[in-house]
């Protein structure tokens, strides 16, 4: 297996297993002299210091990283999007010699496998509770109550990383249950504990979340919040032994962006790609907390890392509402003054951008499965028409123009294997085209 293959804690680690790939970080730079190092750099690596010396879910931090070629050679079976295009995939070489040889101008981007991490979870769903769940745990945490849609990828991870650690979830679905369970609501319905809630129940989520922990926490419990959690410093009292936290819906917490800047620190190690080179950073965004992690640690690492989001579910102010609300949040819970990086972040951490085929949060365009396959026959890399398409669009754009400025495109693959199960379930008619 590759070193830099992901692996995934199953079960409670000592604090110093869990704690030796933030504290390797950190040991070489704090050993050296600080003279000549500038107060940026500083602040940089007591960003680091005070962020990663904590506890893990994710025993590594790693994730493997491929290089997409791109031709504009015709492609006679497709036609329509991207139908002048096609794909494959070097994974095998160093990434070092990669990028020196695309120096040359080849033109390609580099796809970050989060969704290799686990087989159950998607890859920025993993990264969203590499901190949250031993936060949880400190806490004697014994039940969680979250919420999402049917097919909640989010639902899904929390489940699969309770159950794994002994804590019971609860999960609000929104809409009806399919007559056969597929895709992340089977995940969700056999890890966790599933109840389906009205669209117009859904509509006011943080109420529907409350009054559902209270009813799990019972009169010899207690519920909290996970934003009172971190305010309170206070852990869940319950006599009965019934200690409820609510998790937003899509993990939208301030504890989230935690693991993604994280995956930064790795992603930024010389031997990847780098602390000094400019990257284009491309993800898609549901509730947009992956890209806000990103984007926050780009600029708190001291990184020339550009991040780009394609916008699906939310309109730009809403965006940019939420995008504020977690830095918000992340300076009151982790006690971090940004003002020395407030150059770099007055006009936000991430730029938000529309999908190229714009629609409904949830349609799939005519045409985008029969894209999907071909990309997976191609590289081997399956890409979802809701999420990940719209991000493997852009990197593909970006990287026919790579060189241009020097910055190398760099696509991070949120996952999304088991949603196409349940698009396959919905969308029938789309998926009956690639067989025969």
């Amino acid at each position: 297996m590759e070193s830099s293959q992901m692996k995934v804690q199953l079960q409670r680690l000592p604090a110093n297993v869990v704690h030796c790939s933030a504290r390797r970080w950190l040991c070489r730079s704090v050993s050296d002299s600080l003279q000549g190092i500038s107060e940026v750099e500083v602040r940089c690596e007591e960003f680091r210091r005070k962020l990663l010396d904590r506890k893990w879910t994710l025993v590594k931090p790693d994730a493997q990283i491929h290089r997409i070629l791109l031709s504009t050679k015709q492609d006679q079976n497709v036609d329509g999007l991207f139908h002048r295009r096609s794909w494959s995939n070097n994974s095998t070489s160093s990434l070092v010699d990669e990028m020196i040889e695309n120096d040359s101008g080849a033109p390609s981007f580099y796809i970050v496998r989060d969704d290799l991490i686990h087989p159950l979870m998607n890859g920025n769903k993993a990264r969203k509770l590499d901190a949250l769940l031993p936060f949880l745990e400190d806490h004697s945490v014994t039940d969680v109550v979250t919420c999402g849609g049917c097919q909640s990828a989010h639902t899904a991870a929390v489940a699969v990383s309770c159950s794994e650690r002994g804590i019971r979830s609860h999960l609000l679905l929104r809409g009806e249950q399919p007559d056969v369970p597929t895709g992340y609501n089977l995940i969700s319905t056999m890890y966790g504990n599933v109840v389906c809630v009205p669209r117009s129940v859904y509509a006011s989520r943080e109420e529907m979340l409350i009054r559902h922990a209270g009813l799990v926490a019972d009169s010899g419990g207690s519920a909290v919040s996970l934003t009172d959690m971190l305010e309170t410093s206070t852990r869940i009292e319950g006599r009965d032994g019934r200690k409820v936290a609510i998790i937003n819906e899509g993990a939208g917490d301030s504890l989230a962006l935690l693991g993604m800047i994280r995956l930064l620190c790795y992603l930024s190690e010389d031997y990847l790609l780098g602390k000094e080179r400019a990257v284009k950073l491309v993800v898609d965004a549901g509730t947009g907390t992956t890209a806000v992690g990103l984007g926050l640690g780009a600029i708190c690492l001291g990184l020339s890392w550009d991040v780009t989001a394609v916008m699906l579910a939310d309109t730009i102010d809403q965006y940019r509402h939420k995008e504020q609300k977690l830095i918000y949040d992340f300076k009151r819970h982790f006690g971090f003054n940004l003002e020395h990086f407030s150059n770099r972040m007055d006009g936000g951490v991430v730029r938000w951008v529309e999908r190229c085929q714009p629609r409904k949060f949830g349609k799939v365009i005519k045409g985008e499965i029969e894209v999907c396959q071909q990309i997976a026959q191609q590289t081997g890399v399956l890409v979802d028409p809701i999420y990940t398409l719209a991000a493997w669009e852009l990197a593909t754009s970006l990287g026919e123009e790579e060189g241009r400025d020097g910055a190398k495109v760099v696509m991070l693959h949120t996952g999304g294997t088991l949603g196409m199960f349940g698009l396959a379930q919905r969308y029938k008619s789309h998926f009956r085209t690639l067989v025969g």
